[in-house]
Formats: C-alpha cells, sequence, structure tokens
C-alpha cells in the first residue's frame, strides 16, 4: 500500500510484521484479517481463557493446551469475521476516512478473492471447532448467526455494539463446555460480564469514526451515548464488573480473584475518566488498552482456584 494514501487518520500499523516481510501479493489478505490490529484476536480469545479458567482443568497442561487452541481458532474466525465485515461494508467503508484505504474499497482485492480468502479461514476455524466435544461444538456453532447479522446492524439500529458484544463473547460459553460439557449460572454471569464489556470498548472504538458515520447515516453506541459518554461508559463498566464477582461467587473463587477483580475497575477508571471522545488517536490507545484488561481478568480467575 502506497504511503501517500494513508492521509488522515487511520489505524493500519504500517510497521506491523504483515505489512513489512508479507510478499506484496499478500498483504491485502493480511489487512482483511486485520493481522496488522491483533487487539482483535485478543478481545474475541479473552472470553474463551477466561472461561476455560473457570471450569479449572484438572492440570496446568491441559489448561494451557486449550488455551492454545482457542487462540488459534480465534485467529481464524477473527480474521473470517473482519473479512465478512469488509465485504458487507465495503461501500460504507468508502466513505469513512479511518476505513477508506482497506483492501476492498481501496481496490487492492476484488469481491471474489475476499469471498475466497475468507472460505480458506472459515476452514481453519471449522478444524478447531472439530477438535471440541459434541456439546462444545453445538454451542460454538450457535454463534455462527450472530456473526453473520452483526456487520448489517449499524444500518437498522443504535446498538450494533451490543450484538458484537453477543457474538465476541460467546467463547465464554464454548471453553466453560469444553472443558466440562455442561454450561453453568457461573458462566451465563461470565457471559454477561463480557457483553457488557464490549458495550465500553466497541463504544470508545466508535468514537474515532462518529464524524463520519452522521453523515453516511452509520448508527452506533458512539452517536447514541454522544450527549453523556463517561455516564454510560461507566454503567456499562459497571455491569460488567457486578456480573464478574457473581461469576466468581458462584463459581467459588477465592478472595485472590476480587483483589484481581479491583485491578480491573481502576482499569475501567483510567480508561473512562481521562477519555477523549473527539480525539481518534486518544480513543485508539484507550480500546487497545482492553487486552491487557482482558489478560487482567483471566489471571484473578486463575489466582482465585488456587490454595494458599
Amino acid at each position: 500500500m502506497p504511503a501517500e494514501r494513508t492521509t488522515g487518520f487511520t489505524d493500519i500499523d504500517l510497521t506491523h510484521w504483515s505489512l513489512r516481510y508479507l510478499p506484496l501479493w499478500a498483504r491485502p489478505y493480511g489487512r482483511l484479517a486485520r493481522w496488522d490490529r491483533p487487539i482483535g484476536i485478543w478481545l474475541l480469545m479473552m472470553p474463551c481463557w477466561w472461561s476455560l479458567a473457570l471450569a479449572h482443568p484438572t492440570t496446568w497442561v491441559a489448561l494451557a493446551g486449550w488455551m492454545a487452541l482457542f487462540a488459534l481458532g480465534a485467529l481464524a474466525m477473527r480474521g473470517a469475521g473482519c473479512t465478512w465485515n469488509d465485504i458487507v461494508d465495503r461501500k460504507i467503508d468508502a466513505q469513512v476516512e479511518r476505513t477508506r484505504y482497506r483492501p476492498l474499497p481501496a481496490g487492492e482485492v476484488n469481491l471474489m478473492e475476499a469471498l475466497v480468502w475468507m472460505g480458506l479461514q472459515l476452514v481453519v476455524g471449522a478444524a478447531v471447532l472439530f477438535k471440541l466435544n459434541q456439546f462444545a461444538g453445538g454451542v460454538a456453532l450457535a454463534s455462527l448467526v450472530l456473526v453473520g447479522v452483526y456487520p448489517a446492524m449499524k444500518r437498522f439500529t443504535y446498538w450494533p455494539q451490543f450484538i458484537l458484544g453477543l457474538a465476541f463473547n460467546w467463547g465464554a460459553l464454548v471453553g466453560y463446555a469444553e472443558v466440562t460439557h455442561r454450561l453453568s449460572w457461573s458462566t451465563v454471569a461470565l457471559y454477561v460480564g463480557g457483553v457488557s464489556w464490549t458495550m465500553v470498548y466497541d463504544t470508545i472504538y466508535a468514537m474515532q469514526d462518529q464524524r463520519d458515520d452522521a453523515i453516511v447515516g452509520v448508527r452506533s453506541t458512539a452517536r447514541l451515548f454522544a450527549g453523556a459518554p463517561r455516564r454510560w461508559l461507566t454503567l456499562f463498566a459497571g455491569l460488567a464488573l457486578t456480573a464478574w464477582a457473581l461469576a466468581g461467587f458462584l463459581a467459588g473463587l477465592n478472595l485472590a480473584f476480587y483483589v484481581g477483580l479491583g485491578v480491573v475497575a481502576l482499569h475501567f477508571l483510567w480508561q473512562i475518566a481521562g477519555l477523549k471522545p473527539q480525539n481518534q488517536a486518544d480513543c485508539l490507545k484507550r480500546f487497545k488498552s482492553n487486552a491487557p484488561l482482558g489478560l487482567m481478568l483471566t489471571v484473578a480467575i486463575i489466582v482465585g482456584h488456587l490454595t494458599f
């Protein structure tokens, strides 16, 4: 991608390895899968890791093995989902400053090539799916409806972030189902907390595009909450913390979990209190900071099982 085409604000990371070391022909496909922006992989993977940790596998080796499997699944399915999103949104993306240089609106790949690339990534996702037990596989398959309809939601509702939250946090159910062959109320609480978390981080993410979204008619919670963004973000952060605390209580986690949850709460405070909704770079920085937040919760759940 020529450097002169990235004038204006963009979240493309030109220093990323995929834009420096991949062959020129492959780089647009890496960008379709958002390899240059791995934050989405972390955000999809973290609920899976919480759920696996909550299920408390019998050995650390077993936990590490499942984490690796779900990491591969997150990489493939996030890439397929982003490719599908770009296929559906290719005309809108051409009108938005941050997205007009994506491979489809920029003409670096055509529609058929994007569809084939999406299919290849889905094959990898399907291979991971077949490694799961029958119950967990069925739970995982149920998420495909949400994945399919999400890209269109921004045309019909101001709450597409809620639909994204339902889809992106489905792993909070699947990981537990893989380890235990069942679900529990603690996993439901974990899932609800994850959906609320997504309402925080994806609203912040959508703040980058508020001006262009208003022009082209794209709806989002960033636009809906524009009159009092911190109040709404605080509400959803509080809901996330409450649901996660309930998940810990139902799972019988020890005091160390709640100490870790307190650290997560401080991170939410940093995100929201200092947020500059009209500053695209600040919104992107705070959005990306949710990868360490997800890791904090993973560690909190793991230590919550330990006996001191």
